[in-house]
């Protein structure tokens, strides 16, 4: 079984942007975003198939934590209300697909892929797809 278990930094973020936009988050937020964004810390605890992930910005922190299999509340990039379930895709990658609770919007999903050294991170937003890479720390 994989170990996502360390401390992340990250190493290059693609379309983040462009992520936001097909969230329709508005330009100012979108702004403050991104500069926050721009340098999150990222811990993840991994104990077999049970995650804890912590992400923290200047701006925000969010914390999941989750069973592989079992549905999970979780909020969307752009703060909507969520039920998420995370999947084995690969050996090395979790897949996990988000649900709006209320309302409408694309449809969501992020995924975690180790990759050598690498943590490979990508939020999706119907066809828009950011893809971020992290560094052990």
């Amino acid at each position: 079984m994989p170990n996502f278990s360390g401390t992340w930094r990250m190493k290059s973020s693609e379309n983040f942007d462009e992520l936001l936009k097909a969230l329709d988050v508005n330009l100012l937020l979108r702004q403050v975003a991104g500069v926050a964004a721009s340098k999150p810390h990222v811990e993840i605890r991994q104990n077999d198939e049970h995650f804890y992930i912590k992400t923290s910005t200047t701006v925000r922190t969010t914390e999941i934590n989750f069973l592989i299999g079992e549905e999970f509340d979780e909020e969307t990039v752009d703060g909507r209300k969520c039920k998420s379930l995370a999947t084995w895709e690969t050996e090395n990658k979790i897949y996990c697909k988000q649900t709006l609770l209320s309302g409408s919007g694309p449809k969501t999903f992020w995924s975690r892929e180790l990759r050598g050294e690498e943590l490979i991170l990508t939020f999706g937003a119907d066809d828009v797809v950011c893809t971020r890479i992290y560094v052990r720390i």
